[in-house]
């Protein structure tokens, strides 16, 4: 009985040091900038960088699910790319606004599956497989728009995702939710429990009877989903849908997951960690550009501190080799 009560609390007080120390260093960059410029802290700015972030959280959600469960998707940008066409071919078409963002989301939901298929039933790995799909679903959005961008999307579409209730843009109340429904499954439910299983160790998953095929296959499934709704956020702030959309944006999903401490390794993660870490992106971005910070020097900034919260990552977890 001491054994399954004593177990879980090392990690979990672990999983919870993290994330404490993720929120530290968000404080820590919010303050540094609010001396370096003043109108950092200003409401309308904060506003700005949590509505900035929303789109990669809403990636990165997705992809810290697909880390935990042991896998990568570096194909999210191009999925986003080509859901965003398709989306915002049927809105131009006159397809009804719910009707039309279904379909978009089943763009998501199909790329993923057949991610996940080749990585699970096909025995491939997962870099190459969704490496393969970023070059094929860019290519196929390229095609199907001829390399241009799709206008016409309708009023009322831009006016949700631009709108706000109570002055919060609904972009950010989206993937709040969205969030929430991620930390929901990954901590209250048999597939988040199978996610972790899956990601720390396989075969003792396989021998527990846990579905490992259709655990994977279903990470990558959410992935493509949170991909596609990324895509309609932005295009409803746009206005137009372009092929080229979500270019790096499986980078900026892996580092905010890497920086919110999840295990590149698989087993290990967490949704709050992961949104800190978007936000920790978005304000870093955020304040070099209000001082006026050239974006190369912005990128050496990210990568710093990426490689810093992997040292962390190690430290904490005490793992060697």
């Amino acid at each position: 009985m001491t054994t399954v009560t004593t177990a879980p609390l090392p990690l979990l007080s672990r999983i919870r040091f993290r994330d404490a120390g993720t929120v530290v260093g968000l404080l820590l960059i919010c303050a540094i900038f609010a001396v370096l410029t003043p109108s950092f802290l200003t409401l309308p700015n904060l506003m700005n960088i949590l509505q900035q972030s929303a789109i990669n959280a809403c990636i990165a959600l997705g992809m810290t699910l697909v880390i935990i469960a042991g896998g990568i998707d570096l194909s999210v940008g191009p999925v986003a790319a080509l859901s965003a066409v398709l989306g915002a071919a049927m809105l131009a078409a006159g397809v009804p606004v719910p009707l039309a963002l279904l379909g978009a989301i089943a763009v998501g939901v199909a790329s993923g599956a057949i991610n996940g298929a080749l990585i699970t039933w096909g025995g491939l790995q997962p870099f190459i497989v969704t490496l393969g799909g970023l070059s094929l679903y860019r290519a196929l959005a390229l095609i199907y728009t001829g390399g241009q961008p799709i206008f016409g999307l309708p009023k009322e579409f831009r006016a949700f995702t631009n709108g706000n209730l109570a002055g919060i843009p609904n972009s950010v109340l989206i993937v709040a939710a969205l969030a929430f429904a991620a930390w929901v499954i990954l901590n209250k439910t048999p597939l988040g429990e199978y996610f972790m299983a899956v990601g720390g160790n396989p075969e003792a998953a396989r021998v527990a009877g846990v579905p490992v095929t259709l655990t994977k296959f279903a990470a990558y499934m959410i992935s493509g989903a949170m991909a596609s709704v990324a895509s309609m956020i932005l295009i409803g702030r746009l206005g137009a849908a372009e092929p080229t959309l979500g270019t790096l944006w499986e980078l900026d999903a892996i580092a905010a997951a890497a920086i919110g401490g999840a295990s590149l390794m698989g087993g290990r993660g967490s949704i709050f960690g992961t949104i800190v870490g978007c936000v920790i992106l978005g304000a870093l971005r955020n304040g070099l550009t209000l001082m006026n910070v050239q974006a190369f020097y912005q990128l050496l900034a990210t990568g710093i501190i990426i490689i810093v919260a992997m040292l962390i990552d190690r430290a904490t977890s005490g793992k060697q080799g």
